[in-house]
């Protein structure tokens, strides 16, 4: 498993080198299966949006995933969390979509995604998505770990 240190700059720099951020990496096998999903008709893009900023997206701000797959293990730890859902998850993850951005599935996509006309502009929405974010640090700061992501799992 690669570790992940704060280097000098107060960034966080993997042991091994990928190609990709990582961050961005984990932003676009995301966005893959969203895509994917709105664009299958499987769900609206509301809905995708309401199950991510309310579901994984609320936790994941908090202690990330490994954390979680830890705690998801009760008593046993994330030891126990493998040992119960590493074959239902790998199982899920083999039909994971792999959308075609097509024109016309872009378009759904972008249909899908589009405020209603008068709705709130760009600016607006980046401004309380900064606020929200600000406020999220704060808070996170308040933690024992002091917000810091750096954190063994077991």
């Amino acid at each position: 498993m690669n570790s992940i240190r704060r280097s000098d700059s107060g960034r966080y720099a993997s042991t091994r080198r990928c190609r990709g951020h990582v961050a961005t990496r984990l932003q676009a096998a995301l966005a893959r299966e969203v895509y994917y999903l709105v664009a299958e008709g499987v769900v609206s893009a509301a809905d995708v949006r309401y199950r991510l900023v309310l579901g994984p997206g609320l936790r994941w701000g908090i202690m990330g995933n490994m954390m979680l797959n830890h705690l998801g293990g009760g008593p046993g730890g994330i030891e126990h969390f493998f040992q119960q859902f590493s074959g239902p998850m790998t199982a899920c993850g083999r039909p994971l979509g792999s959308p075609v951005l097509t024109p016309e599935v872009q378009k759904k996509l972008i249909d899908a995604s589009m405020p209603k006309p008068g709705s709130r502009s760009i600016d607006d929405l980046a401004a309380e998505r900064d606020e929200v974010l600000l406020g999220l640090i704060e808070l996170r700061k308040r933690l024992p770990s002091r917000g810091k992501a750096k954190e063994r799992v077991a």
